[in-house]
């Protein structure tokens, strides 16, 4: 365990950013996923048929890809690769604890925008599992769709959704160890480097990492499971 202790700030720092990643992506995911999943059952057929190829090709790329098209997409759209948005919100430079540079913005956003596919499909699942005569009777009363389905299916739906969303949040968290791919120094980054340094060390460095990763699903589903709990209230 010396390694870990030795090097317990780059370790604590890793899984700051892992957190960071996941914390940033999964608001995209959610926010677009709900998008998504309202698109999916609008009574506007082009918007079903957006929405459902978005899903099916983001669902059936791998996460790897993704980041790299991203990460190599954007210079050629002319995002410069040294930009920092620590710099644009005045966030010291030396600050380890919010880490905006290009190469973490491309992680994010690839990994929000491939949760959202994941997101949206639960949500659909939610919004299904509403009998439809009560959509039909909001809108057999005046209500526009968006209306049904802001205060009448989503309030009913919302209990349905908690445990799959829970479970993609945190396979989205999981999933933020790609971003090693891209040259993000999150936690398997990090564990990479220790083992790298310290091959007599590598079971140690492992199981250290596995509970951190543990303990990162563990705070995910309390969350979870208290929504749920206080949706069934």
């Amino acid at each position: 365990m010396d390694a870990v202790r030795d090097n317990w700030r780059d370790v604590l720092y890793a899984f700051g950013l892992t957190v960071e990643i996941s914390v940033l992506a999964g608001v995209i995911a959610l926010v677009l996923g709900f998008l998504l999943g309202a698109l999916r059952v609008s009574p506007v057929p082009v918007g079903r048929a957006v929405a459902a190829v978005y899903v099916r090709l983001v669902r059936n790329t791998p996460l790897l890809l993704i980041m790299l098209i991203t990460t190599f997409t954007l210079p050629v759209l002319g995002l410069r690769p040294d930009i920092n948005l620590n710099d644009w919100f005045g966030i010291d430079s030396h600050n380890r604890m919010l880490n905006l540079n290009f190469f973490v913005l491309c992680a994010t956003g690839a990994l929000g925008l491939y949760t959202a596919a994941f997101v949206c499909e639960a949500v659909r699942s939610g919004i299904n599992s509403i009998p439809i005569g009560q959509a039909e009777a909001a809108r057999s009363i005046g209500m526009t769709f968006g209306q049904t389905l802001r205060l009448v299916v989503l309030p009913q739906a919302y209990r349905a959704v908690i445990p799959p969303l829970t479970s993609t949040m945190i396979a989205m968290t999981k999933n933020s160890s790609v971003a090693v791919g891209v040259g993000v120094t999150d936690a398997t980054f990090q564990m990479r480097k220790l083992n790298n340094d310290n091959g007599d060390q590598i079971l140690q460095i492992f199981v250290t990492f596995a509970i951190g990763y543990m303990i990162l699903v563990f705070l995910i589903s309390a969350v979870g499971s208290l929504l749920e709990r206080r949706a069934a209230a």
